[in-house]
């Protein structure tokens, strides 16, 4: 694997972990939902992708939805073929 490459598995993998931490907080947390909300749609489908940013950008349901997340992964899947 070259250099090139392991950085930018570094830093896609430290920008999902960022995002894993940042969301549960819950202010700040419902502002990163809300501006990731079109590529969770995107990455999710129309119904499951505002599912999963309506859970995120409610404050303490988010909350705990994030918290989970961190250690067991996306509750919502993404869309198949993708």
């Amino acid at each position: 694997m070259t250099a090139e490459v392991k950085r930018r598995v570094l830093r896609a993998g430290g920008w999902n972990l960022a995002k894993r931490v940042i969301k549960p907080i819950p202010v700040v947390g419902t502002f990163v939902a809300l501006g990731l909300a079109g590529y969770e749609i995107k990455k999710k489908g129309l119904l499951r992708g505002a599912v999963h940013v309506g859970l995120d950008a409610t404050p303490l349901l988010g909350t705990a939805k994030g918290i989970v997340e961190i250690f067991t992964g996306d509750l919502i899947r993404d869309k198949k073929g993708e």
